[in-house]
């Protein structure tokens, strides 16, 4: 196997340091093997595990269900409002020193309440920590609630109903999970509920499913963002449509070769995204099983795919930030500073 062309100092530094957004962050896939044990110990949770370096040895997924299996069993230390804050503060943290100024986060209440964990708990957790984050380390965040696509659209509106009494922590709606066998339109009637509620709305589609299901999650869905999306550029009718909508990718490199949607970095088709005039953003997904959080994307995969170039990165923090739920003004604000990175570090 050849091995990827070293990444330029200077580039490398570029994508370390300009300001960018994160809109694909699973937070409980933020959560690190030591944090899984020291919460187990705190709550008393026994894990099939016998140490850090076991659990992270199990991290070989073959498929997005297999990942899932892992994922879920990890989730199960998740008991209290404060689990909720420390998991999403320790995400923060790892985002502040990524230059992350903005992150919408998706979050998985059915994983919890399934196991008794009331919703309260969740959210309240998870919105100290937004607050914690703009306070402390200047962040601005978003709370994203997703619906278990596996699950009955039924189980789907119960968790709606369960989370009203707290919209004032959650902009909007997404849908993951397994995605094979679950199309989009199984989740019709609760997406068009959410919509009547001023809910936004993404989902995950055309990461294992075909490019059908990114035409259903935008007609029948009515989604703002596709999430992955890779699989478009099988259907060149899409690729049209995506493009002069300015339908934006949260496109996951490491969570792609990770999951085998590409077999390694070098094949992955950001390029060719952003050839067809794409608004694809990168982002980290499950940053704590996928091997690295958002700049380990954008280094590991510059250094591999060598005819991505300081414009494309440019391009791709701009796009995080056009792509963005945020109001204009912090947009304008953020690609002001996109600017200054650019021009502090002008090509040799």
């Amino acid at each position: 196997m050849s091995t990827p062309t070293p990444l330029d100092h200077r580039l490398r530094a570029l994508l370390c340091t300009m300001p960018k957004a994160e809109l694909h962050i699973h937070i409980e896939g933020s959560l690190e093997p030591e944090l899984i044990f020291a919460l187990a110990r705190r709550n008393g949770v026994a894990l099939p595990y016998a140490s850090v370096d076991a659990l992270r040895a199990a991290y070989a997924f073959t498929d997005l269900q297999s990942f899932l299996d892992i994922y879920y069993a990890g989730a199960s230390v998740l008991l209290k409002e404060d689990d909720f804050h420390d998991m999403a503060w320790a995400y923060f943290q790892r985002a502040a020193a990524d230059r992350v100024v903005h992150a919408e986060l998706f979050f998985d209440p059915q994983t919890h309440t399934d196991r008794g964990v009331p919703f309260a708990v969740v959210i309240q957790g998870l919105a100290r920590a937004c607050a914690r984050a703009r306070a402390e380390l200047g962040i601005s965040s978003r709370l994203i609630l997703c619906f278990l696509r596996h699950l009955s659209e039924e189980a789907a509106f119960a968790t709606l109903e369960q989370a009203l009494p707290f919209r004032q922590h959650f902009i909007g709606v997404g849908l993951d999970s397994s995605e094979r066998g679950h199309p989009p339109e199984k989740f019709a009637r609760v997406f068009a509920r959410c919509r009547e509620l001023g809910l936004l709305a993404v989902a995950h589609a055309g990461e294992e499913g075909p490019p059908a299901y990114i035409w259903n999650a935008l007609d029948v869905l009515h989604v703002q963002r596709i999430d992955h999306g890779v699989r478009c550029l099988e259907d060149p009718a899409l690729v049209q449509r995506l493009a002069v909508v300015g339908v934006p990718l949260t496109v996951c490199p490491l969570s792609n070769v990770k999951l085998r949607v590409f077999k390694t970095l070098a094949d992955h088709n950001l390029p060719a995204l952003l050839a067809a005039g794409l608004c694809a953003t990168v982002n980290s997904d499950d940053p704590a099983y996928f091997g690295g959080y958002i700049n380990e994307n954008f280094v590991q995969t510059f250094a591999a795919l060598p005819q991505l170039t300081r414009q494309h990165a440019y391009t791709l923090a701009r796009n995080s930030f056009k792509a963005s739920f945020a109001p204009p003004e912090d947009k304008a604000r953020w690609m002001t500073a996109l600017d200054a990175a650019f021009a502090a570090r002008p090509p040799a």
